[in-house]
C-alpha cells in the first residue's frame, strides 16, 4: 500500500457502529488507562486514533483533560452516542498530519498497533513529528506496538488467536510480505451473532525502526516496557509499550 491509495479513514467506516461490541474483551485496557493517567499527573492528553473512546472516556472519568484526533467521521459518531463523547474535542484527519488548536499536551498516546496503519516510513516520521509538536514541556510520546513473530508464518501466512471470551472469539488470518514488511490481515470475529469479516493492510516497523524514525520525527527513546504494568521489555514480549520525549 503506498501513501497514494491510503485511505485513513476505510477501518472506521467500515467498523465504527460495531467496533466497541467487537472489541470489548481488548485486554489491558484498566491497565492503560491507568498508566496514562499516572504520565499526565495534572496535564492533558491527546489521543491519536481516538476512536470510540476505550481510552479517552475512562481517562476523563479519572479527571484527566483528553483531546483526540481521528481519521474516520464514523467512529467520532459513535463517540458522541457514549456518555461523555460529546465533551471530548475531536479533530478528524490522519494523526500523521492533522494538528490540534490545544498544545502543551503531557502525553500524546498512540495505543495498539495503530502506528503501523501508516504504510510508509515518512508518514510514521510525520507521525512522531506531530506528536512532538504537540507536546508540552517534560511531555512524552506513548506508542503501543505489537512484536510480529515470523516464526509463526508458514510460507508467508498465519492463523493466530487474538481475543477470546465466552461469548466472542476472534481470529487473523494475516499474509505476511517479507520483502515489504507488510502484513495483509483478515479479522474473523465469531460470536452466537455469526461471522464477521474485516481487513486492512499494514505496514510493520520493529522497535528499533520506531526509535530510528523517532529521531528524525525529534524524539528520543526514553523508556520501553513489555507491557501497560511497566514489565521488563525482553525478547519473549509480544508487544512493547515505547516512551519518547524530547532529548
Amino acid at each position: 500500500m503506498t501513501a497514494s491509495n491510503y485511505d485513513p479513514a476505510a477501518y472506521g467506516e467500515v467498523l465504527a457502529a460495531d467496533y466497541d461490541a467487537l472489541y470489548s474483551t481488548i485486554p489491558d485496557t484498566e491497565e492503560a488507562v491507568s498508566c496514562l493517567a499516572e504520565l499526565a499527573g495534572d496535564g492533558s492528553v491527546l489521543e491519536m486514533g481516538i476512536g470510540t473512546g476505550r481510552l479517552a472516556l475512562p481517562l476523563r472519568s479519572r479527571g484527566v483533560e483528553v483531546h483526540g484526533i481521528e481519521a474516520s467521521p464514523a467512529m467520532v459518531a459513535e463517540l458522541r452516542k457514549l456518555p461523555g463523547g460529546e465533551d471530548v474535542p475531536v479533530a478528524v484527519g490522519s494523526f500523521a498530519d492533522t494538528e490540534v488548536a490545544d498544545k502543551g499536551f503531557s502525553v500524546v498516546v498512540l495505543a495498539l498497533h495503530t502506528i503501523f496503519g501508516l504504510p510508509t516510513q515518512d508518514e510514521k516520521i510525520r507521525c512522531f513529528a506531530n506528536a512532538e509538536r504537540h507536546l508540552g514541556e517534560g511531555g512524552v510520546f506513548v506508542v503501543e506496538g505489537t512484536i510480529l513473530d515470523v516464526g509463526a508464518f508458514r510460507a508467508g501466512q498465519a492463523v493466530i488467536p487474538r481475543f477470546t471470551s465466552a461469548e466472542r472469539v476472534e481470529l487473523q488470518v494475516l499474509r505476511y510480505d517479507a520483502a515489504t514488511q507488510s502484513v495483509a490481515t483478515t479479522n474473523v470475529h465469531l460470536s452466537s451473532d455469526g461471522v464477521r469479516l474485516n481487513g486492512f493492510s499494514n505496514a510493520y516497523a520493529s522497535p528499533q525502526e520506531l526509535d530510528l524514525m523517532a529521531r528524525l520525527g525529534g524524539l528520543r527513546l526514553r523508556e520501553r516496557w513489555g507491557s501497560w504494568t511497566r514489565e521488563p521489555f525482553t525478547a519473549t514480549c509480544s508487544r512493547h509499550v515505547s516512551v519518547y520525549a524530547r532529548p
